[in-house]
């Protein structure tokens, strides 16, 4: 599992013209682009969300769980893409959706576990995703 997290103040995503998800912190959330392999499973999608939850990469070294700071889902298998042979990437290393919807699913709700506001994008769709990156901060996470 693989997962690209940005600090922002803000966040949205769109489908069809319609903003379907959106998070508005009053100092600072989260923006989560997650990418799942053949390999991951509802244990990896927990972990990797533990730790991403007491990331301290917040103001001050928080974390989003001292502040409870909202987070923003967004599944994008293209994370998972190989381009190292060619101009044109292979997505042979991202599962496929009857794998893969079901572990952001349990990514998502194993953050609300442990507490977090999330919202999510929609599996699959042709999403717009606005946001006001912080810092910047951006990490690459993978398990």
């Amino acid at each position: 599992m693989r997962a690209v997290v940005q600090r922002v103040t803000e966040a949205t995503v769109e489908v069809d013209g319609e903003i379907v998800a959106r998070i508005s912190p009053q100092s600072q959330g989260l923006l989560i682009l997650l990418g799942v392999g053949h390999e991951d499973d509802a244990t990896v999608a927990a972990a990797l969300a533990g730790k991403i939850w007491r990331m301290r990469i917040l103001d001050d070294e928080r974390s989003a769980s001292d502040i409870g700071a909202p987070i923003l889902v967004v599944s994008q298998f293209t994370l998972l893409g190989d381009a190292r042979k060619s101009r044109r990437p292979s997505w042979s290393d991202a599962a496929p959706r009857p794998v893969a919807e079901p572990l952001v699913d349990a990514f998502a709700d194993a953050l609300r576990d442990l507490g977090a506001d999330v919202a999510t994008g929609h599996f699959g769709a042709h999403m717009r995703v606005a946001s006001v990156n912080d810092g910047p901060v951006t990490v690459l996470m993978e398990l």
